[in-house]
């Protein structure tokens, strides 16, 4: 098997090359956005998440961490953060694995059969249980307000909202997010626990 930078270096050139937008960090390979955009036939539908990848020095023998940039409502996404609780990244990574696996099966099985028995976004999982056509009413109000593709043209999609107002705040009372201010938010993966 190739050496963990040369595996790097193939898997992101792979991810490149297929159908998948990607732009990196200040060019570290490591580093770097993937445009994702919603499974058919699901509410997240026609929406497109800007989903912040970074690969440790021991990818692919430790998995990438990854988090969605811009909201996303589900049970297993942290809104704030925009962590993610998948298995197969989590706990279940192998190094057979790589980034196309993310994105073309990973992700869209994740919004595509949510498990709200472990949640990382208690009100989605508790409304998908209760309430499953106003959890998905709720799916579909995040994409137009969070996840349209105009919205990933050049701006922060996670503070973008229809609304605005003067005092700082976005419509929902979140703090809008000053010219070259970064989001505290983060995400974790096993690799991240495992230093801790």
């Amino acid at each position: 098997m190739a050496s963990p930078s040369k595996r790097r270096e193939m898997d992101v050139m792979r991810l490149m090359m297929s159908d998948w937008k990607v732009d990196l960090v200040e060019d570290n390979i490591s580093d770097f956005n993937v445009e994702f955009v919603g499974p058919k036939d699901s509410p997240y539908e026609g929406g497109v998440w800007k989903v912040h990848v970074e690969l440790p020095d021991a990818y692919p023998y430790k998995s990438p961490s990854i988090g969605f940039v811009n909201r996303c409502y589900h049970p297993n996404i942290d809104e704030a953060s925009g962590s993610v609780c998948l298995d197969v990244i989590n706990q279940t990574w192998s190094p057979m694995f790589d980034l196309v696996n993310i994105f073309e099966v990973f992700l869209p099985q994740l919004l595509l059969y949510p498990n709200p028995t472990d949640p990382l976004n208690s009100e989605a999982a508790a409304l998908l249980m209760r309430e499953p056509t106003l959890y998905t009413n709720k799916v579909k109000e995040y994409v137009h307000r969070y996840a349209r593709p105009e919205q990933m043209l050049g701006h922060n999609p996670a503070s973008m909202n229809n609304k605005s107002s003067e005092d700082g705040e976005d419509g929902d009372g979140d703090r809008k997010m000053g010219e070259g201010e970064e989001s505290e938010g983060g995400f974790l993966s096993s690799s991240d626990e495992e230093e801790s």
